[in-house]
């Protein structure tokens, strides 16, 4: 059975299912699916699971994702693990025991396979993905920004924006 915080935002197609631990305010978007069925799936205070994305996991490989995590739309990950304060873009694939550092921007489309590492403050990019630079300070500034930018909207739609019948 899922375990939410009192401010967690489930938009109402989504599907949050199984052995799911959900911090206080997270949000998880129109259409995304976090399958706990397999392993548990973790999501860290303030991060966001943006429309369509799929969070599933193996037997013996558990997702975890940080605090303020973002995920883009239509992001697959399997049993991997992610830093506090990354931002994963949309289309992305990251796969079993990935684990992702602290405060890394991985790109649209990136393929992470399975077993690779990353370490903090890395732009990750490709099919198969590698790092290619620290992120600068700019670039941190706005993964922050984009956080609390969900973080903000959860709220509006906890207090009653809906959609129209």
């Amino acid at each position: 059975m899922p375990q939410l915080a009192d401010d967690v935002y489930i938009a109402p197609n989504a599907s949050v299912i199984g052995d799911v631990i959900l911090a206080a305010q997270v949000s998880v978007w129109f259409g995304a699916v976090l399958r706990g069925d397999v392993e548990q799936i973790v999501v860290g205070r303030g991060s966001n699971i943006q429309d369509n994305s799929v969070l599933h996991s193996d037997p013996g490989a558990p997702l975890t994702l940080g605090e303020f995590v973002t995920v883009g739309h239509m992001v697959t990950l399997h049993g991997c693990t992610i830093g506090d304060g990354t931002l994963i873009g949309m289309g992305a694939s990251l796969l079993n025991h990935a684990r992702i550092g602290r405060n890394c921007l991985i790109g649209a489309h990136a393929l992470v396979t399975e077993g690779k590492e990353f370490p903090d403050g890395m732009l990750i990019v490709g099919s198969p993905a590698r790092a290619i630079r620290p992120l600068t300070a700019q670039e941190l500034e706005g993964i922050a920004g984009n956080r609390q930018r969900y973080i903000e909207r959860a709220k509006r739609y906890r207090a009653g924006l809906r959609s129209l019948p």
